[in-house]
């Protein structure tokens, strides 16, 4: 999928999954600006990618910092295609997290990701742009002892169906990506950064036999920002090895297979 010319956007740049998605970008010809807090590791990532990934140092909480952006890639790239609403925090109570908890979850999962495209929509729409927001099997079944995750990336696949039905007119494009387990740093921490391990807990749960890799869910993500998903929009695109397809974990999230 060539990408030359193209500007992307991506939130949560300096994690794994992340940096996988800033990657097959890098890959694909296009200039990412790779967002995240963590300076440390989104200083490495453009270290390692070179001219075409630029970090930029981002609190996407903060509208400010968001105007600060979106004002800063244009300025450098004179236009944004794509955006991939990324970024994610895990922590979560469950039923005893505090109102607190619950707004600073959504305000990072699901919030500042719908304000973020609210910033980008006219420069997308002047490209005829496309838009990946990042969902979750965990928003698709219930999983005891969780709240706070589950029901932002549930909100997430609502609010892709709008927010495509909004912009259709405008010719961009939103689409979202439900993973799996996923061998990123929250699964790589329950499974104690064993690989092998990890799949062999996921495989019960994954008809195709393993946790997927990264570059599975951002091969995905490339697919639907290029030409070759014109005509897709307000859609669903699960990345999960057949999870959603059995829905095998009874009614208990990864963290309690691992007994975590």
């Amino acid at each position: 999928m060539n990408l030359e010319g193209k500007v992307a956007i991506v939130t949560g740049a300096a994690a794994m999954l992340g940096s996988a998605i800033v990657r097959a970008f890098v890959q694909g010809g296009a200039q990412v600006f790779a967002v995240d807090v963590d300076s440390v590791r989104g200083e490495a990532l453009q270290a390692e990618l070179g001219p075409r990934c630029r970090f930029v140092a981002c609190d996407i909480a903060s509208d400010t910092a968001l105007d600060a952006l979106v004002a800063d890639v244009l300025a450098s790239a004179g236009r944004i295609d794509f955006l991939v609403n990324n970024a994610v925090v895990y922590g979560d109570k469950g039923l005893e997290a505090s109102r607190g908890e619950w707004l600073q979850a959504l305000d990072v999962n699901l919030v500042s990701g719908a304000m973020l495209l609210q910033k980008t929509a006219d420069a997308l729409a002047a490209q005829g742009g496309a838009v990946v927001n990042m969902g979750s099997v965990g928003g698709k079944f219930g999983a005891a002892g969780r709240a706070l995750y589950p029901a932002a990336k549930a909100a997430i696949l609502q609010l892709t169906r709008n927010q495509a039905a909004s912009l259709a007119p405008r010719r961009v494009r939103v689409n979202s990506v439900s993973p799996g387990w996923t061998w990123s740093d929250a699964l790589s921490r329950m499974a104690g950064g064993d690989r092998a391990h990890a799949d062999r807990v996921a495989a019960p749960m994954h008809p195709l036999g393993r946790a997927g890799d990264t570059d599975d869910v951002a091969q995905v993500v490339l697919f639907l920002c290029s030409d070759a998903a014109r005509f897709v929009t307000g859609a669903d695109i699960p990345v999960d090895g057949g999870f959603s397809m059995l829905g095998p974990d009874q009614g208990r999230s990864a963290r309690d297979w691992f007994g975590g």
